[in-house]
């Protein structure tokens, strides 16, 4: 479980420098990895479309520019992300917990989160609150952040998370703990086979997993069952 209470205290002490942040330390990799959630979203001609934890904002607009036809709402429960968001350009957010969300059932084609599920308190109440929201046969899609599976890369990975990348991400924003915390995480998330099984438990079928730049991200897909 995550504390919800240092995650937001956290997102909100790196609010203005979260997007900087996220190309220096991807080498701007993490505009790829949206660039094919967004495509794989605009794949299931979505009409209604939620992006949960949307942060500043950037998947939601990656989608947005996919799927010109649908609505997408951004959901965050962080307000100086949000206002980050709306600085971007994008206006169409809701104050929004991940655990209980505002809105009615069966409400969206698409669900979206990206590195925002690792950081909600609970991931099975998370994954059945996604579920709740969607419409039947309705799309989950997750981005995260994974840990690498082949040998030679993983240790070297890991050293980057706990020792390079908190230094580094703490120079720019300021905030050493906060990214401390989001390294760790990082190591605790399930990825691949683990969270496909956390998916299907938790209200969702046929999920699959497709590793990013060699296995350092994962994109989630999965269908809302029954």
């Amino acid at each position: 479980m995550q504390d919800a209470g240092f995650v937001k205290q956290a997102f909100a002490g790196i609010a203005k420098r979260y997007v900087v942040t996220n190309h220096v330390l991807s080498l701007g990799v993490d505009v790829i990895w949206r660039w094919f959630t967004a495509k794989l979203v605009a794949s299931y001609q979505p009409t209604w479309v939620l992006d949960l934890a949307t942060g500043s904002g950037d998947l939601a607009q990656a989608i947005q520019k996919a799927c010109p036809q649908a609505k997408v709402l951004g959901g965050d429960f962080s307000p100086p992300m949000m206002m980050e968001a709306q600085k971007r350009g994008f206006h169409h957010l809701i104050a929004a917990d991940g655990l209980a969300l505002p809105v009615q059932d069966a409400a969206f084609d698409v669900v979206t989160v990206a590195f925002g599920l690792r950081n909600m308190a609970s991931w099975p109440k998370a994954l059945q609150e996604m579920s709740r929201v969607l419409r039947p046969g309705g799309h989950l899609v997750v981005l995260d952040f994974s840990l690498p599976r082949l040998p030679l890369l993983r240790p070297m990975y890991v050293f980057y998370l706990e020792k390079v990348m908190p230094k580094l991400a703490g120079a720019i924003t300021g905030q050493r703990a906060a990214f401390e915390y989001l390294c760790r995480s990082i190591e605790s998330f399930p990825s691949g086979r683990d969270m496909e099984a956390l998916m299907m438990a938790n209200g969702f079928a046929e999920a699959t997993s497709r590793p990013l730049s060699l296995g350092i991200a994962t994109l989630y897909s999965a269908r809302k069952a029954g």
